[in-house]
């Protein structure tokens, strides 16, 4: 694999800037010289690059609007692609419609974006044992990492498949990385995990709120696991789950919508979230690598629209009438939907409506359905003081929440035979929205609990990879144009393979 321009930290020499072509000014020096040569040096300077670690999980403009937590919501029958018009984002309708080519569709982002983060993962584990630093730090940070790198070989391997393992920094000459088989791969995932669960915290002060801890890394691991879909090891997704569960860390919120509100940022339910600030100044457009910006929300919005509650946004991602129909007699319906199907088209090409009983309008986009993802949407009482308002919404992405954990644990006793504990977790998740408990077992108990992960986890991007994970997308996606045995993945980037003189291979069926 050809790595160019990926560095962990950008370091400036600020100089002072005098006026007129002085020789006073031309021969000044600079005033900070903290180059890569002399960094990595203190406990302070490795914290520093365990944050731009993390920082990773940010990226949501990288070569494009591209935040993954919605590709696979596009990817899945639950959210076309939208857009104003089928040219808007030629690579989430090609996503949408799986007609991906090397050279079309979000491939070139998701593989840019997670070796960047795995690129500052190693360097970081390459420096941490020569730099100044306490047992305590060196112990927590080395585990952290460890954490983030195996969350972004899970993404690589479960859009790719064969990718380069890449566990140091590579020097010139090795540039022309091969690629490894998914068994590699999963089992280097599953390394890291085992080695951060014993040296993480089971939470975090107030101040560390986002960053990893043992139940996030054992929640994680679970689903790594389950989406090998091995039965001989079913046994150790159930032992993880309920770890978490029975850890009393973690509790369902009593009321569903406020997970997904200001006030529920890393709530009671959060296992792992990515955090998003309306703080920020950050306004670039640019989107240089490492471009920061909560994009998904403005994306979801309506597009112009003009109303009560919501900012106008760019219509990406309208839910579909399939998931509309599965969800609109659940009472989940309303915090993860906004519906805004009912009304008439103007002659000034609005769509007038009512939403939650107000007046509101806005124009159709590309395969405009009237419903939009209500758990990121952007609401005007989001709308960031600083900078670019558009990317600085302070929604945070709920990477797992406890009904998550769960709804694996349930799926896992139940795949089991243990129809007892498989259904005594599954209705404490519909225990808390009022719907009936399931007493049913067996394989119709099973079905029961893949349908509450979609109900449950509606639009939070887990749909497509239930549906990979148990080779169910052939009988659900296959009508809508998914062809098992080329979409199962998507192409590597056609500029890979060219930077490597074609090291890297391409995947079947491109």
């Amino acid at each position: 694999m050809k790595l160019k321009n990926i560095y962990p930290l950008l370091f400036i020499a600020l100089m002072a800037m005098i006026s007129s072509c002085s020789k006073d000014f031309l021969e000044l020096e600079p005033k900070n010289s903290r180059l890569e040569e002399n960094f990595y040096k203190t406990q302070e300077d490795m914290y520093q690059a365990m944050i731009a670690t993390y920082d990773v999980l940010q990226w949501g403009g990288y070569k494009g609007y591209v935040p993954e937590e919605s590709l696979s919501d596009v990817a899945s029958d639950d959210a076309y692609a939208g857009g104003a018009n089928a040219g808007d984002q030629p690579s989430w309708v090609a996503l949408d419609q799986y007609t991906l080519a090397p050279t079309l569709g979000p491939q070139a982002s998701i593989w840019g974006r997670y070796y960047r983060g795995i690129y500052r993962a190693n360097i970081f584990l390459e420096k941490i044992d020569a730099a100044e630093s306490s047992d305590d730090f060196r112990k927590t940070s080395i585990a952290e990492v460890k954490f983030l790198r195996a969350y972004y070989y899970f993404n690589l391997v479960r859009w790719f498949g064969n990718v380069p393992l890449i566990l140091n920094v590579l020097n010139p000459s090795e540039y022309n990385y091969p690629q490894s088989a998914p068994t590699a791969i999963f089992a280097q995932i599953e390394q890291d995990l085992n080695s951060a669960i014993p040296n993480l915290p089971e939470t975090q002060s107030a101040d560390m709120l986002g960053r990893a801890t043992s139940g996030a890394a054992r929640s994680l691991l679970a689903k790594v696991i389950l989406f090998q879909d091995d039965d001989t090891r079913i046994s150790e997704v159930a032992e993880l789950t309920d770890a978490v569960i029975n850890s009393g860390a973690y509790q369902l919120m009593d009321n569903f919508a406020d997970n997904f509100t200001s006030e529920g940022r890393n709530c009671a339910e959060s296992v792992f979230e990515i955090q998003h600030s309306s703080n920020s100044s950050w306004g670039d457009w640019g989107w240089l690598p490492g471009g920061e910006g909560n994009i998904a929300i403005i994306m979801n919005g309506m597009r112009d629209y003009n109303g009560s509650s919501y900012q106008a946004g760019w219509g990406f991602c309208p839910v579909t009438e399939s998931l509309v129909d599965e969800l609109k007699d659940d009472p989940r319906f309303a915090a993860t939907v906004i519906d805004a199907a009912e009304g008439e088209l103007g002659g000034d090409g609005f769509f007038n409506t009512t939403i939650d009983g107000q007046p509101a309008k806005y124009k159709p986009g590309f395969q405009n359905t009237g419903y939009f993802n209500n758990k990121y949407a952007p609401l005007q009482s989001n709308i960031s003081p600083d900078g670019e308002p558009m990317i600085n919404f302070p929604n945070n992405v709920k990477v797992i929440r406890y009904s998550d954990v769960l709804l694996m644990s349930a799926e896992a006793h139940a795949r089991m035979g243990d129809d007892a504990n498989a259904a005594m977790n599954l209705n404490q998740v519909r225990q808390r929205v009022g719907l009936d408990d399931v007493s049913a077992g067996g394989a119709e108990l099973l079905d029961a609990i893949y349908k509450e992960r979609r109900l449950e986890l509606a639009l939070e991007g887990h749909r497509y990879w239930d549906l990979i994970r148990t080779k169910r997308a052939v009988q659900i996606l296959g009508p809508l144009g998914w062809v098992d045995g080329k979409n199962n993945y998507l192409p590597i980037p056609q500029s890979e393979i060219d930077n490597t003189n074609s090291t890297i291979k391409q995947n079947p069926g491109y």
